[in-house]
């Protein structure tokens, strides 16, 4: 096999607590990763060296603090003798969204080369090499709908069959991250007590208004459209509605296509939409 082609999915969070600041600078967190059919798709082809990275996207970064790179980076520490690989990334999934692109990007790429050059790494061992690429690249190793805890890198997946249609809702707003983050400490409380967000998908009829996005309480006051576009998804018969990560994508889901498509229309044209569905593994 010289040259492989993989879907790399995008991701949402259904509901998302950040419990504490650690030492280290970062978060711990609490919510479940639901990976989506919505996808990049990625090419990789062997060569006899080096790495080559190239997109249909002009805005994709194709030096080595992109993902794919510090993916071959890592594969390559564990192979030194492995040959090259040239990458093209099909370009879907937007950039600072919080749909975790470049998370995906950079977990395929490391499954890909797993099978390109037939390394036979265990989902566990390129789950120990994602974690050098970025907090949210070991959940996409395994995909599905798993529980995140730590940095997100503490995994629990989690049986259940989320019959519903994800509209997801792009609005023209950038949501730096590290922004999000810096404003949230100033509301930040330690939580001694949260719900259960596993035992919760476990029950007959699921209760998503128990579900919540801490960053939902800075993010909607400072850019009111987000707000007005998850009103729009809940009055208009979603299930649930959220802001993904800490945005700017804000989904919905709906027991039905109709529905999703029905509520799709009553938002505005300068927002990009798109219908997918929930993965399972």
């Amino acid at each position: 096999m010289d040259s492989i082609a993989l879907n790399s999915r995008a991701k949402v969070n259904i509901g998302l607590l950040v419990l504490n600041r650690r030492e280290d600078g970062y978060h711990n967190l609490y919510t479940i990763f639901q990976e989506l059919d919505y996808h990049d798709t990625i090419t990789l082809t062997k060569t006899k060296s080096g790495f080559e990275l190239s997109s249909d996207d002009e805005h994709f970064p194709v030096n080595r603090s992109n993902t794919c790179s510090k993916a071959y980076e890592a594969i390559l520490g564990q192979f030194p003798n492995i040959g090259g690989v040239k990458i093209y990334v099909e370009k879907h999934i937007p950039q600072g969204a919080g749909l975790g692109g470049g998370s995906s990007n950079g977990a395929t790429v490391l499954k890909g080369l797993n099978d390109l050059y037939g390394l036979e790494l265990s989902a566990d061992k390129l789950s120990k090499l994602a974690m050098k690429i970025g907090a949210d690249v070991p959940f996409f190793i395994r995909g599905g709908t798993q529980l995140g805890e730590g940095i997100g890198e503490i995994l629990t997946p989690i049986n259940v069959q989320l019959d519903f249609t994800f509209l997801l809702v792009i609005p023209p707003v950038f949501i730096s991250t590290e922004w999000a983050y810096n404003e949230l400490k100033n509301v930040l409380e330690d939580r001694v007590e949260k719900a259960n967000f596993p035992d919760l998908f476990k029950r007959d009829e699921i209760p998503f208004e128990l579900f919540q996005n801490d960053f939902e309480r800075i993010v909607i006051p400072a850019h009111p459209e987000i707000g007005e576009i998850k009103d729009s998804l809940l009055n208009n018969r979603a299930r649930y509605a959220s802001l993904s990560g800490s945005g700017s994508t804000v989904f919905g889901m709906f027991d039905e296509d109709t529905a999703a498509k029905a509520a799709e229309s009553f938002l505005t044209s300068d927002y990009r939409t798109i219908l997918t569905r929930p993965t399972q593994r």
